[in-house]
């Protein structure tokens, strides 16, 4: 009797996990959209850009500056709500098989720690990635790699960026943490599996989290190349991560980045010479 009065509100919580998991994405996409109409607009400054009046002061043009600490902060903000907009999608079928089983072992009676534990823990491995990559873009505009505008403003640092992303699709590390990504749930029952205290919850979805970020790491630095802010490109790299991860032939596709990247990069490497 008591199973036949959860199974409706347990299936239904299966569906809150999921609207929640679509309006997060949302919000990360729509908050990019916003940040990228706003810069677009010059109604914000980019990081380590300020708008100095020329000597005959007619025009105003940009001077790169030391970054601010309140800059830096927001520039932390804005990867992280990219890498929520950019991972939650491929992250959604793991998150989701942890609601499906949380739900029957409730019904059992046992209880697992909530689904929000283990979605978070993936999403601290990549607010870790995103404080690196955050220092990162400061190393590489010190170094005048990058433009105010958040680009490449080097063919060859380009080249150099998009050979190794090629390389990378090929190397063991990519193979063992594609595998773990497309094994959701052979990867949580080789880690502990499925925790009912909180903390081990979280840690399951935080060593998740670490090897989806061995799996694109590479794949992000591509943003260094196209552009933090360009749309396209990050929506282009959010899709084939997906991609590489849901479908059967994820590791040929993988492949197949790879030799193309490699090619573009000599490519981008050759016209520059």
């Amino acid at each position: 009797m008591m199973e036949a009065a959860l199974e409706p509100l347990l299936r239904r919580d299966r569906i809150i996990v999921a609207a929640a998991l679509v309006l997060l994405i949302a919000i990360a996409w729509c908050y990019v959209l916003w940040l990228v109409d706003t810069m677009s607009m010059g109604g914000m400054e980019m990081p380590g850009m300020r708008m100095d009046a020329n000597p005959f002061g007619v025009t105003m043009i940009p001077a790169l500056q030391p970054w601010s600490a309140t800059e830096f902060v927001l520039m932390f903000v804005m990867w992280a709500v990219m890498m929520v907009g950019m991972m939650i999608p491929s992250a959604a079928p793991t998150i989701l098989i942890y609601a499906r089983v949380a739900r029957q072992a409730a019904m059992q009676g046992k209880p697992l720690a909530a689904t929000a534990y283990f979605a978070g823990g993936y999403l601290l491995a990549w607010t870790t990635f995103s404080l690196v990559a955050t220092i990162g873009q400061w190393l590489l505009e010190r170094a005048s790699l990058l433009t105010p505008m958040m680009e490449g403003s080097s063919n060859i640092f380009g080249g150099i960026v998009l050979i190794a992303a090629g390389l990378f699709q090929w190397t063991p590390l990519k193979n063992v943490c594609i595998k773990h990504c497309q094994a959701p749930l052979a990867f949580i029952q080789r880690h502990g599996g499925f925790r009912r205290n909180p903390l081990g919850s979280l840690s399951v979805g935080f060593r998740h989290g670490l090897y989806c970020v061995g799996c694109c790491w590479a794949l992000m630095a591509l943003l260094f190349v196209g552009g933090i802010m360009n749309v396209l490109w990050i929506a282009s790299i959010a899709i084939f991560v997906l991609a590489e991860k849901v479908i059967p032939a994820g590791r040929v596709l993988s492949h197949i980045a790879g030799l193309g990247l490699t090619a573009a990069g000599i490519w981008l490497i050759t016209a520059a010479v």
